[in-house]
């Protein structure tokens, strides 16, 4: 058995000067196939320190944990883990049960390799503020390839996705997903609950989906969607976050979900964007989520194509994610291929939250 590794200190700076953060079994391996460790992962987080704080701060974040590295068990962590450190701060939020209990909040960097210590790869902000957990200030789409489609068409739905944007009056921000997809986010007043935004989001969505249904859908269940290119809106959900930028992603090469300028998107390969090169590309050309929320866009020309759909179009709501109540006007919790005969008898949300029984998408990628 291989000696264990003595701890080591990380020293970062702090709003009032330098802390000091224990790393134990630094050289633990996280990614086996890249041979990086927890102390290469502490180091790149102090190395694109001020844009992940940005994309993390002043939001509640969970916390995705591998204590035996990306082969290993994973979990997440909701509530701060115990051992958190005096000055990390944390946000109480409501969940979809109508439970409420406090999140860890990534507000400095020490916090940041602090969680690195408790083995965190990945770090999954929710889409609001501190001081308004409950009306979101992004709305967030994931663009996720299905089998047949590849990153590239993915890219080609987000450009798509970047006019349509456009024309509603809002702006559009991109990063690579850590696998085959695209993220894009849109930084918006926070004036609207979470059902607000969603319903936006669905609307994009499908009128994505009408301009190129042959490349886009909006289908939930998965032996509907095809070939194409699924626009989860479930991910503006109240209690679903998506990889933070920056954040690191369990895959094995060590991948990074890095945000991309429109012009990077089309020419970057996401297999190379890693712990080991991200550093460099951010200290080489800055971050293109600097600014991006200097301005702020208005969801109500989204919400109108939500309104026009269900009153000129009859089309209504979608499935929520499995964890959540029976909600208003919610079609059936049931694959599409499932009998009557099959489902009946069976609750709507007893048969949607059994996993066994449930074909939609767990934790995106």
């Amino acid at each position: 058995m291989a000696a264990k590794s003595a701890a080591v200190q990380i020293e970062v700076e702090g709003p009032d000067g330098p802390r000091s953060v224990r790393l134990s079994s630094p050289d633990r391996v996280l990614w086996p196939a890249e041979g990086l460790t927890k102390k290469d992962l502490a180091e790149y987080v102090v190395a694109v320190a001020p844009a992940l704080l940005r994309a993390l701060g002043d939001r509640p974040v969970s916390l995705e944990r591998f204590p035996e590295g990306v082969d290993g068990e994973r979990f997440y962590s909701k509530n701060p883990p115990r051992g958190v450190p005096e000055y990390a701060r944390s946000v109480k939020v409501t969940y979809p049960s109508g439970r409420s209990h406090p999140q860890l909040v990534v507000d400095e960097i020490a916090t940041a390799v602090w969680a690195v210590q408790m083995n965190t790869l990945t770090f999954h902000p929710w889409p609001v503020r501190t001081a308004n957990t409950d009306h979101p200030d992004e709305l967030r789409l994931d663009l996720d390839p299905q089998p047949g489609r590849s990153y590239e068409d993915a890219v080609r739905a987000a450009l798509q996705l970047r006019d349509l944007l456009a024309e509603l009056g809002l702006t559009g921000y991109v990063k690579s997903s850590g696998n085959r997809g695209v993220h894009v986010f849109t930084p918006i007043s926070p004036d609207h609950e979470f059902l607000d935004v969603r319903h936006a989001a669905i609307g994009i969505g499908r009128e994505l989906e009408r301009r190129d249904p042959d490349l886009v859908t909006m289908a939930w269940w998965k032996e509907e969607r095809g070939e194409r290119i699924f626009v989860d809106f479930n991910q503006t959900t109240r209690d679903r976050t998506m990889a933070g930028a920056y954040s690191p992603r369990p895959l094995p090469h060590a991948p990074v979900s890095t945000p991309l300028t429109w012009s990077e998107l089309s020419e970057v390969d996401p297999k190379t964007l890693t712990v080991r090169t991200v550093p460099k590309l951010l200290a080489d050309r800055g971050d293109p989520w600097a600014e991006m929320h200097d301005t702020r866009g208005d969801i109500a020309p989204a919400l109108d194509l939500w309104r026009k759909d269900v009153e000129e179009r009859g089309l209504g709501e979608l499935p929520f994610p499995p964890d959540y109540p029976k909600m208003p006007g919610e079609p059936k919790r049931a694959r599409p291929s499932v009998s009557r005969k099959d489902t009946e008898g069976i609750p709507d949300r007893d048969w949607y939250a059994d996993p066994s029984r449930w074909d939609g998408d767990r934790p995106k990628e």
